[in-house]
């Protein structure tokens, strides 16, 4: 999955797949903690822009 993650642009560390039944909530909160703390750390994504999205801003570089 990294492989795929790195050829469209996207830092692999922004992408986690955790299983967690319905009876594991505590296990939930602390994996969704840390994750949120981590891609607060990474910084806002590099594919977003100022205009919202790379589509948005290439539409208005090429108006």
């Amino acid at each position: 999955m990294k492989e795929i993650v790195k050829a469209i642009g996207i830092n692999p560390e922004r992408i986690k797949m955790t299983f967690c039944s319905s009876a594991e909530g505590a296990k939930f909160q602390k994996i969704a903690t840390e994750f949120d703390k981590l891609i607060r750390e990474l910084g806002p994504s590099p594919l977003r822009t100022k205009s919202g999205t790379p589509e948005k801003a290439k539409a208005k570089a090429e108006a």
